[in-house]
């Protein structure tokens, strides 16, 4: 099964609605669509992944990383997995070929994020190979992690561009591999937006990470390289502030609710994953802000050992995981810590209650 970075919702809107001016894109946006409808009725009866070598919840690190493994596949505008070997871990840089090259550089960054930031040793943490093809179909807009590796499309180059252009699509998309490994959230309602709201932490934690950010400076955008400048927007998703991130006449407004009091009641994308996640991100942000400094440091370890812990099942709400965060941050940092203070005001200000 595939993990996509664009709902399917903001592709139908851009089908529906870019014919006239931008042919290509409405195109591209259709065979994405038709591309990606089995892969969604199949996720629709099996909404979790098989398991992920044995899993590896814990909260102690145990091993010291050794460095990525990548490998970088170019399907040459074909949809055949891998596709042809273009860069392996210490080969030079492909020439004139970005996609494959910040592709390379993106997953070095997200696996030095979590190696620094949390002793993790690849999303496995068991050293996994880092797979990645580039180049897939032809102005495929979208960009997948399907259990295995991660698959870039190109952009139709009217609305998207390349996909390997945003650090913060790279890590999210790996993200999913880390959730899969440990807690295995199922791809479904508030478990689903989980899921697709913790690999918008790990998106944002890897840029940050790379740029050397700090939670105040931070832009908190998901997708902030992707539009051409014909869309009305700055990114896919504002984790600061859900439901900002573009109003434009291709793709619609921007969805995302940042309380629980719009949270929105769906059969589409699976429960409203993106739509929903916007919620927990924006408590995420909270958390960070009020803690400061880098976001990796206090308020990553709160989320990342709540993931990893052992705590969550594959079928946990947003009140089971605003628990457990406030949980791990009591056990890290104190019961009158404003680490512990921070989160439990976070979750509040977004509607999400906690229980004790």
């Amino acid at each position: 099964m595939r993990h996509f970075i664009i709902p399917p919702y903001l592709l139908a809107h851009l089908a529906d609605s870019a014919g006239d001016r931008f042919p290509r894109a409405a195109e591209a946006a259709r065979q994405a669509l038709r591309n990606d409808e089995p892969v969604r009725l199949a996720r629709a009866a099996h909404p979790r992944y098989p398991d992920f070598g044995e899993g590896t919840p814990r909260t102690a690190f145990a091993r010291e990383p050794r460095g990525p493994q990548r490998t970088i596949y170019d399907a040459r505008n074909a949809e055949e997995l891998p596709g042809h070997r273009v860069r392996a871990e210490g080969e030079p840089e492909v020439v004139e070929d970005d996609a494959a090259n910040e592709g390379y550089d993106g997953l070095g960054e997200t696996y030095a994020m979590f190696a620094e930031a949390f002793g993790r040793a690849s999303i496995d943490d068991r050293e996994l190979p880092l797979h990645a093809t580039v180049h897939y179909g032809r102005e495929y807009d979208n960009a997948f992690w399907d259990g295995e590796r991660m698959v870039f499309g190109d952009g139709d180059g009217e609305v998207f561009t390349r996909f390997t252009a945003s650090i913060s699509v790279i890590g999210h998309e790996l993200g999913h591999g880390v959730t899969q490994a440990t807690a295995n959230l199922e791809y479904q309602g508030q478990a689903g937006a989980l899921n697709e709201s913790l690999s918008d932490v790990f998106g944002a934690l890897v840029e940050q990470h790379s740029r050397g950010q700090d939670a105040a400076t931070a832009t908190w955008l998901i997708g902030a390289e992707l539009f051409t400048d014909a869309v009305e927007g700055v990114a896919l998703r504002s984790m600061k502030e859900p439901g900002s991130a573009y109003d434009d006449d291709l793709l619609g407004k921007d969805p995302q609710p940042g309380h629980m009091d719009d949270f929105v009641v769906t059969t589409e994308d699976y429960g409203g994953v993106h739509i929903n996640s916007g919620i927990p991100n924006r408590a995420f942000v909270l958390t960070a802000t009020a803690i400061g400094g880098s976001a990796w440091e206090a308020p990553g370890r709160i989320w990342y050992e709540t993931l990893t812990g052992g705590s969550l099942t594959e079928t946990s709400d947003f009140e089971t995981f605003a628990t457990a965060t406030v949980a791990t941050a009591t056990r890290l940092f104190g019961a009158e810590s404003p680490e512990r203070a921070a989160v439990v005001d976070a979750w509040a200000t977004v509607g999400v209650p906690v229980t004790e």
